[in-house]
């Protein structure tokens, strides 16, 4: 019997690779607009990150999201995804 691939991806927070399952997807599409994609299937450039508050912190304190998207995100729309993410947190 084949053994099924899991798709693997990396946390912009703590750098750890996981199964794509575990992980949130944070989306950016052309326009700009950067919004929680919890399918994982939406258009855009997209970064992972783990479902714990620390990763957030992190991720934040970096910048890890506006490096890994190549963009400048505005400081209302960071706070805004990281509001919305921490309602789906651990």
């Amino acid at each position: 019997m084949k053994v099924k691939k899991i798709p693997m991806r990396r946390c912009v927070g703590c750098m750890e690779s996981k199964p794509k399952k575990e992980l949130i997807r944070i989306v950016c599409n052309k326009e700009g607009d950067l919004s929680l994609d919890i399918t994982g299937k939406a258009a855009g450039r997209g970064v992972y990150l783990c479902k714990n508050t620390d990763c957030l912190e992190k991720a934040k304190k970096r910048k890890a999201i506006e490096r890994s998207l190549d963009r400048e995100i505005s400081q209302e729309k960071l706070n805004a995804v990281f509001e919305e993410l921490k309602n789906h947190a651990e």
